[in-house]
């Protein structure tokens, strides 16, 4: 596409920009531009010209919110969202889609091995949905557009105001803070989120406590049944720094509690049948148990290792998640690790790290996330709020 379209319309449009034109024709603004000849100038404010962006760009994405609202606020009819066939023969429960058709809360859209589909939701975003998926809308308000992905792929472009629009998955839930991605769910519940535009916000809350992540463009995460999600990482992350984190976030943890007590519960049977059933038992869940977790520990150790050494400037984004996801022994040698690749900024010490109370450790990670290239905390920490439960 010629660039000079965006400005003078000159040249031949991409057809997503085409398409995206079309869809927001109907909100087209015809009235002349207001006269600002006479308007009054405010006097430049004092301080330092990057104190002012980010409130700059906080009024922004407010007014941009104001105005989704404003536009939703209007409408007098139920949310509606249109199914286009893509291929194949999608369905809405029992009827098949072949002209366009509409998808309602509490419905669930569902594609074959041979069928493909779009759904379209105006000014909300539009999703695509891959062969084998099953999709189910499970609430369309003004303030949030939930969707639950029981199995296969989507792809979400979504330009609404970030957190509108999540999508839950049988181990944690996405949601959209301005974005482009694309979801993935197994029969057995295992995930995969690729981020392509903007970020998605990864999360699980199990019992009052959090796992989450925040995914960049460019980056992935995986996600898994009871764990939550894992540690995200670029996708151009070193295969083994791929294999060591999976390790570490799901597999270590469940093979050191499922593999320790079976063990010591066995050998603590086959001692009992000269020492007495009751006192062998004990003694074997016991020594069993400590002999799990110290070989944990120290398979954790090398498989950290292997973090760690693989780690470029780049995958400063893993190493920043796993200071939450770490701790003692752990947490400090990420946390040295990182101040090599990263230097922490002012304000960001190795004691408040390791040694600071909950809120302390949270904002210092906030000024180290600064200092990554990956944008400001402020503008996904405003967007964030809480988070979703499931």
């Amino acid at each position: 596409m010629n660039d000079d379209y965006l400005w003078d319309r000159s040249g031949k449009p991409d057809a997503e920009v085409e398409r995206l034109e079309n869809l927001l024709r109907r909100f087209r603004q015809d009235a002349p531009a207001p006269d600002f000849a006479h308007a009054a100038v405010e006097p430049e404010r004092s301080g330092p010209a990057w104190w002012r962006w980010p409130r700059l760009a906080i009024a922004a994405a407010s007014f941009a919110a104001l105005s989704f609202l404003a536009w939703y606020a209007i409408r007098a009819t139920r949310p509606a969202w249109t199914v286009e066939r893509l291929a194949g023969t999608p369905a809405v429960g029992s009827l098949t889609i072949r002209a366009p058709g509409h998808l309602l809360a509490g419905e669930s859209l569902e594609t074959d091995a041979n069928s493909r589909a779009r759904i379209n939701m105006e000014a909300v975003g539009e999703v695509e949905v891959d062969p084998n998926t099953r999709l189910r809308l499970l609430r369309a308000r003004p303030l949030e557009h939930r969707f639950a992905l029981d199995r296969g792929t989507i792809h979400a472009f979504i330009w609404a105001p970030p957190r509108l629009f999540t999508v839950d998955t049988p181990s944690a839930v996405a949601v959209d803070l301005g974005c482009r991605y694309t979801l993935h769910v197994e029969p057995g519940g295992n995930g995969e989120l690729h981020v392509t535009f903007g970020w998605v916000s990864f999360d699980h809350t199990v019992n009052g406590a959090t796992v989450e992540s925040f995914v960049p463009a460019g980056a992935m995460c995986l996600t898994r049944p009871g764990a939550g999600p894992g540690t995200p990482y670029f996708e151009d992350a070193s295969p083994a720094l791929r294999a060591a984190l999976e390790k570490l976030d799901f597999d270590l943890v469940a093979g050191g509690v499922k593999g320790g007590i079976p063990g010591g519960v066995q050998g603590g049977v086959s001692g009992g049948v000269t020492g007495g059933i009751s006192g062998g038992v004990t003694g074997g869940v016991s020594e069993g148990v400590t002999g799990g977790v110290e070989s944990l520990e120290k398979v954790r150790a090398a498989v950290l290792d292997t973090v760690l050494s693989e780690s470029r400037r780049q995958d400063a984004l893993t190493l920043w998640h796993l200071l939450s996801r770490t701790a003692g022994a752990e947490r400090a040698r990420v946390y040295e690790r990182l101040a090599q690749l990263v230097p922490p900024p002012a304000g960001v010490t190795r004691q408040g790290i390791l040694e600071g109370d909950p809120a302390t450790q949270r904002n210092m990670r906030d000024l180290w996330w600064d200092e990554l290239g990956l944008g400001d905390t402020s503008w996904w920490r405003i967007w964030k709020g809480p988070a979703p439960v499931r």
